[in-house]
């Protein structure tokens, strides 16, 4: 016997309704959210130069058919290319994505909110350049600002509450969603035009996390966002065009999301869309490695000065024990063979080793030419991992936030190190004195790694000066960053 089902067209989804509600009429009021945003865009635009250096990267960068320029287009920073915004926003988020040294929220999900710039700034530099050729006002940088704010904003706080690793899917879903949402509020679509963005974003098939686990770990976890936060400029467009949404994406028994790819379970919410995300981030300022690995390299570095002081080398260990959260084992807890720069850059074993070797952790160090070194394998054989139920406790204490590792050396001859505890990274709320200078030596560090002296003090002169950067169109600043 069938059973009815309803084709009345239901309401959309309350989730999607507070995302567009928030975009759409929640004014942003904190400084010291748009400062932090300052900072977030100078450090993601910093971290895609840097991933200019590597062939793996720059072998995506560019327009689909070799040659394209399209009139009046997204400029793609360090490159020479103008884009459509789709692809420039794919662009965009591949290089800033490349070497994991952009931003990090972690929560129940993990995943990395300055993802969104680029499908944001794409689509802004876009429109400004649209605007100027039609002798209309540009759109400015607090305009991408309040952007990534909200973004972050969305990403984040879903992510609170919500795991989406447990289900076997990827984070960049959220990308795709805050992306999607910010974006259509850019291009001026309707409060219904956005339901229907944003509805596209959530029906899509999701990326699985296969590609960043073992045995699987690879490259596409470096353009995943890219892929996603592009993926996102393509939707809100279709929306703009009329295309239709579909209001229970997530709540349609059997073919919504919650029934298809969230265990039935509908989403949890610790608190409302405002600004808390964007002022909370952590930067990664010292060390390109997974997050949860931050406070546990800054601990190795210690460990190699000791070493060096006691006249002891990596010879002299017999293991290293790692205090640790629940997250970091989950995700980067790797034993065996590591084939590749991705995969070894979620190898906690190897980015405690290598600082213990060499007294420092760069990019570079995930090649293959560094990884060959027989002593970094033999010193990951001695690593191990144990939890600590109270560091994860605070790794999701809303008040704490803290990401806490800590290293005990024990040598062959009975002897050890003191431990060594680290509970938060410089790029921590907690310690953000001692961190933003470290954060504009850094950005410094990748402008010089493409322009000339003078082209950097242009660059310096708006980055660093918050009225300024503000009220610049966007497009003067973007054309700052062209080679």
């Amino acid at each position: 016997m069938s059973t009815h089902i309803s084709n009345v067209r239901p309401e959309p989804d309350q989730v999607l309704v507070d995302i567009v509600d928030y975009v759409l009429n929640h004014p942003i009021d904190s400084a010291l959210a748009y400062d932090t945003a300052r900072n977030c865009l100078i450090d993601t635009l910093g971290c895609g130069l840097e991933a200019l250096e590597y062939p793996a990267c720059t072998k995506l960068l560019g327009p689909i058919v070799p040659g394209t320029i399209v009139p009046h287009g997204a400029k793609v920073p360090g490159t020479p290319f103008q884009l459509d915004p789709v692809q420039a926003a794919f662009n965009i988020g591949a290089m800033i994505r490349w070497l994991d040294f952009n931003d990090t929220w972690l929560a129940a999900e993990w995943g990395h909110p300055s993802d969104n710039l680029g499908g944001i700034l794409a689509t802004a530099d876009w429109l400004s350049r649209n605007a100027v050729a039609a002798g209309k006002a540009p759109l400015t940088m607090r305009q991408v600002l309040t952007a990534m704010i909200k973004a972050h904003e969305i990403q984040g706080c879903i992510a609170l509450e919500n795991s989406f690793n447990k289900v076997g899917l990827d984070h960049v879903v959220l990308v795709k969603v805050a992306s999607t949402a910010v974006v259509a509020q850019m291009l001026g679509l309707s409060r219904d035009e956005i339901l229907n963005a944003v509805s596209l974003a959530w029906v899509d098939g999701q990326s699985l996390r296969t590609y960043r686990h073992a045995p699987n770990t690879g490259s596409r976890k470096s353009w995943a966002a890219g892929d996603a936060t592009s993926r996102a400029v393509r939707l809100a467009l279709m929306a703009r065009s009329g295309e239709m949404g579909y209001p229970s994406v997530l709540s349609a028994k059997t073919w919504g999301f919650y029934d298809v790819l969230f265990k039935g379970q509908s989403f949890r919410f610790q608190r409302p869309y405002g600004h808390y995300v964007m002022e909370n981030v952590l930067f990664k300022i010292s060390f390109p490695a997974e997050f949860h690995s931050q406070t546990a390299v800054e601990c190795a570095m210690q460990i190699h000065q000791q070493l060096q002081a006691a006249g002891k080398t990596a010879d002299d260990i017999e293991r290293i024990t790692i205090r640790t959260h629940e997250a970091c084992i989950r995700i980067i807890d790797k034993k065996g063979p590591l084939n590749n720069p991705a995969d070894r850059d979620h190898c906690i074993q190897y980015m405690v080793a290598v600082p213990i070797l060499f007294g420092r952790l760069t990019a570079a160090d995930y090649e293959d030419a560094i990884a060959a070194d027989p002593r970094i394998d033999a010193l990951r054989d001695k690593i191990v991992c144990v939890e600590d139920p109270a560091f994860t406790a605070d790794y999701h204490d809303p008040d704490k936030r803290s990401i806490a590792n800590a290293l005990t050396v024990q040598f062959n001859d009975g002897s050890a190190l003191d431990e060594i505890v680290c509970e938060y990274p410089i790029g921590h709320k907690r310690r953000r004195a001692e961190g933003i200078p470290l954060l504009e030596a850094k950005f410094r560090t990748n402008l010089a790694r493409r322009f000339a002296a003078k082209q950097q003090q242009r660059i310096l002169d708006v980055s660093l000066d918050q009225d300024r950067l503000e009220a610049m169109p966007v497009h003067e600043y973007v054309d700052l960053y062209v080679v």
